[in-house]
């Protein structure tokens, strides 16, 4: 799709904050930059952009949107008695990529959380987002502004290409930094639950509570915890070593099959703020599959096991 057809506007463009939190003011739904991916932001107020989002998206009603707020004291605003290591996580971790399940305030809708008495928050550490979101003057709901189960976008292009002029406003930030999705962390469980790995590795955020997260094994209650998601057209095929690539990368090319495989693999910041960019690359030149390295899971190594997996999946 040709970016011309989408409304486009600079983050450093002084008009941007404004344009984009009229928008929202008005049932609109602006695609913002975040350190993470671009999410498709809708005033948590405003129902009729709510609904725009999933059907935008075509994401499923019942799937719960993570609520970006501005600052740390608007947490009362829409959680309920926040535990002390909810509270704790926030002081150290944002703006971040981080996003805390707590038990959700009147001030979040059902539409939001699928009708499920927790809501996912974090701050994003981005300043024009941010300034947004104080500017419209409550929080924005915001899943990634892409079709639904489909790769997040990192670009502003990324966005265009996949929502067009379904999207009132693109705020071009530039490429995302972090590039994955934000760590998510249950804090309504006795024991804080790792519901997905992100952009924060666990790792830190355990040294902060002092306390090791445990695995999920409920139902989804957070985004990106469906078993397939994350997926490119391409096929994607997973290896544990560099010679299981070789070895398959030989096999798919006898059985006449176009084949790409990830950059960076051993620089892990680097393919995580890549991953993404690296799979749209590949079903932009029509490639049958993506053959990846999996990462040890460690730091950020577990986030990105864990998109190639549900990429991988059936």
């Amino acid at each position: 799709m040709s970016i011309e057809r989408c409304q486009i506007v600079d983050a450093l463009d002084p008009s941007a904050v404004g344009r984009a939190a009229q928008i929202l003011a008005n049932d609109g739904i602006v695609a913002l930059p975040t350190e993470t991916v671009y999410g498709l932001g809708a005033s948590l107020n405003s129902l009729p952009a709510i609904s725009r989002v999933y059907r935008t998206k075509g994401r499923p009603l019942d799937h719960p949107l993570i609520v970006h707020i501005a600052e740390r004291a608007d947490i009362s605003r829409y959680a309920i008695d926040p535990p002390a290591l909810a509270l704790q996580c926030a002081e150290y971790c944002w703006p971040g990529p981080l996003t805390m399940l707590v038990h959700r305030s009147p001030m979040v809708p059902d539409s939001i959380v699928g009708g499920r008495a927790t809501v996912a928050l974090r701050i994003p550490a981005n300043d024009t987002t941010r300034e947004v979101i104080r500017r419209l003057g409550h929080a924005v709901a915001a899943p990634s502004a892409n079709l639904f189960g489909r790769v997040s976008p990192t670009t502003a292009e990324h966005v265009c290409n996949d929502l067009g002029p379904a999207v009132d406003l693109i705020i071009d930030g530039g490429p995302c930094i972090i590039g994955l999705e934000s760590t998510i962390v249950d804090f309504t469980t006795p024991v804080p639950t790792l519901l997905r790995p992100g952009g924060m590795p666990v790792e830190d955020i355990e040294s902060i509570l002092g306390v090791d997260l445990i695995p999920d094994r409920g139902p989804s209650r957070a985004s990106g915890m469906l078993p397939i998601h994350y997926q490119p057209k391409a096929q994607v095929c997973l290896a544990n070593d560099p010679g299981e690539v070789a070895s398959m990368v030989a096999e798919l090319r006898v059985a006449g099959k176009k084949i790409a495989t990830l950059d960076h693999v051993d620089r892990l910041p680097l393919l995580a703020s890549t991953l993404y960019a690296q799979m749209r690359h590949a079903d932009d030149a029509l490639m049958d599959v993506i053959v990846a390295l999996l990462p040890p899971p460690v730091g950020l190594g577990r986030a990105i096991r864990d998109r190639l997996e549900r990429a991988a999946a059936h």
